[in-house]
């Protein structure tokens, strides 16, 4: 059976496959880790990761931030999204909180603009460690980023404090 499969990839009769990679982050001391597909592009940042899917429906970043750096990473993020042309709409700005792998989840999450129409926006915190936190950016364009639904879904339910 396997040498069947590897001569259907071989040949182009079956689609490629594109798995998925558990980054811990940031590589030199990682305090936490995520899988996600390698169809996203998924890679290192100086804070971080980012990754953005294949459609680029999606944006998603995760950055490492400490009691310090903690403004200036949410600072660096919303600057992000406005050098890209987010605009926010502040007056739909929703607050949630939640348990995520044993991590309390705090999300802000807004409509907006950008230049091809109606997004969401999110930024979102937890602490996977004392004196640690993990800010997550989401960007996506709305009409698009519900196909991705469950593979969003993955990608967050995948963030935990490395080991």
């Amino acid at each position: 059976m396997k040498i069947i499969f590897a001569a259907a990839m071989m040949v182009g009769l079956l689609p490629a496959v594109s798995w998925a990679d558990t980054l811990r982050f940031p590589s030199d001391a990682p305090i936490a880790q995520i899988t996600i597909p390698g169809s996203w592009g998924p890679k290192e940042t100086d804070s971080g990761i980012d990754a953005t899917s294949a459609d680029s429906a999606i944006y998603l970043a995760v950055d490492v931030a400490n009691a310090k750096t903690s403004d200036k990473v949410i600072d660096d993020a919303i600057s992000y999204l406005e050098k890209n042309g987010v605009k926010i709409d502040v007056s739909t700005q929703k607050k949630t909180t939640e348990d995520l792998n044993g991590m309390e989840l705090t999300n802000f999450d807004w409509s907006g603009t950008d230049n091809d129409g109606d997004v969401s926006i999110g930024l979102s915190v937890a602490s996977p460690k004392p004196g640690k936190l993990l800010v997550i950016t989401y960007w996506g364009t709305k009409g698009k980023q519900e196909r991705h639904f469950d593979e969003l879904q993955k990608i967050i339910g995948s963030l935990k404090p490395s080991n």
